[in-house]
């Protein structure tokens, strides 16, 4: 019982993050306390189908950030509104997917060198 509570505890953190992860086109900093509980939580996750989602929320900040900087960097030429857009629809999509399947209670999709690898 003790497992299945921890889990279900978990699973609350990661919905906590996902709202962190919405609040933050109204709140900038809750993205950063958001990846900033993934990596503390990170150790507690490991091994359980919330670890999936946990590293999917990391890679949603590090790539949203990584789009977001290229964006402005080259909102002088124009090209960054473009890029700043798909990268807020990209940030919604993924957060919508990732809260979707951790309601449902499905993990989220392997990495691609997961897939590819036999075993």
């Amino acid at each position: 019982m003790e497992d299945a509570e921890r889990l279900h505890s978990l699973k609350n953190l990661a919905t906590v993050v996902y709202a962190l992860q919405a609040a933050s086109f109204f709140f900038g900093i809750t993205w950063i306390v958001a990846v900033v509980i993934n990596y503390v939580k990170k150790e507690e996750v490991a091994g359980t189908w919330l670890e999936s989602h946990f590293r999917w929320q990391i890679r949603t900040f590090w790539f949203g950030l990584l789009w977001g900087v290229l964006g402005c960097l080259l909102l002088i030429v124009l090209a960054g509104f473009f890029i700043l857009f798909a990268d807020a629809v990209w940030i919604i999509y993924r957060i919508v997917k990732g809260w979707l399947n951790l309601n449902d209670g499905k993990p989220m999709p392997y990495d691609l060198e997961k897939r590819a690898s036999p075993g």
